[in-house]
């Protein structure tokens, strides 16, 4: 190579040399440029500081309720005892209390009587009845036991209006009602319904009323231990009779003929104003008038005796 092509090419690089110096030494970063300045890293792991007890007054003035958990004393250690066999006694036996009879004085004043427990009158008060006049007659219709007791809840229940379908001082007729058929829901009391009650009717007013009321002062005594069994102690069964005799009498006899339903196996009165009585009332309708007013004039009698 000539030394002129050497000469040119050293001068070319002086050139660029001091170019670069150039543009070095005159750069400036451009407006807006960031410049993001990267930290150290930092341990992913820090030791935590310890946390320091609230004091008394800082405790104090927190509005939680402080709660502290006092240690429990372990319980005690149950003995074991061996179980002890119990002996079962066996039931009480029942005892009957034999109840003491009861003397009575006759109202002449000249003969003592002395009656039988409650529990054993009924033959007493038979033999009695069967004394009177046509007493065994009156016997026949009777209930067979308990006839104090039944007879003082049958009266109970006849001064309130009501009439017990069951436990009654005497027998089931064991008849029918006769009834005729007016249509398919519509029923007829026949006449000959009322014909069943007149034996029974007719055998209580012949009973001579004055013996019959003798024969019941003798009884009283038994009847008013009846009457307090069922709760009645300090009421008289004296005044319980004359109350069931005076809602008798009060009755007003309604003549027929009377219609009936039968929504169910007893027959019901048509009319509301008949069916809507008192049960003793609605019973005086079944025995018929006549029956009614036999009956009526024999209570008369004994509550005039009463």
């Amino acid at each position: 190579m000539s030394k002129s092509g050497i000469f040119a090419i050293a001068a070319v690089a002086i050139l660029t040399l001091l170019s670069l110096v150039y543009f070095a030494a005159t750069f400036e970063a451009p407006e807006g440029t960031t410049t993001v300045v990267i930290e150290p890293p930092v341990s992913a792991v820090q030791e935590a500081e310890p946390t320091e007890r609230p004091s008394q007054n800082q405790q104090q003035s927190t509005p939680l309720p402080q709660i502290r958990i006092q240690p429990q004393a372990e319980p005690p250690p149950v003995a074991v005892t061996a179980v002890e066999e119990v002996e079962i006694a066996p039931p009480p036996e029942e005892v009957e209390i034999e109840e003491e009879p009861m003397v009575v004085q006759a109202e002449d004043g000249g003969v003592v009587i002395q009656l039988p427990s409650l529990n054993a009158s009924d033959s007493f008060v038979f033999d009695g009845l069967q004394a009177l006049q046509n007493g065994a007659a009156l016997v026949q219709l009777l209930a067979e036991d308990q006839i104090v007791r039944k007879f003082v809840v049958f009266v109970e229940n006849i001064s309130r209006g009501e009439f017990p379908q069951t436990g009654l001082p005497y027998r089931a007729l064991g008849q029918e009602m006769a009834v005729r058929n007016i249509d398919e829901n519509l029923f007829v009391m026949d006449e000959s319904a009322h014909a069943r009650f007149d034996n029974a009717v007719r055998t209580f007013v012949s009973i001579d009323s004055e013996a019959a009321m003798a024969f019941y002062r003798t009884l009283s005594p038994l009847f008013q231990q009846a009457y307090a069994e069922i709760g009645f102690r300090n009421v008289s069964f004296d005044d319980t009779l004359r109350a069931a005799i005076n809602n008798v009498l009060r009755t007003t006899n309604m003549e027929g003929p009377y219609q009936l339903v039968q929504p169910s196996l007893m027959y019901l009165y048509a009319d509301a104003s008949i069916e809507n009585l008192q049960e003793v009332h609605k019973q005086l309708i079944r025995i018929g008038p006549d029956n009614t007013s036999l009956l009526k004039a024999k209570l008369r009698e004994f509550i005039a005796l009463l």
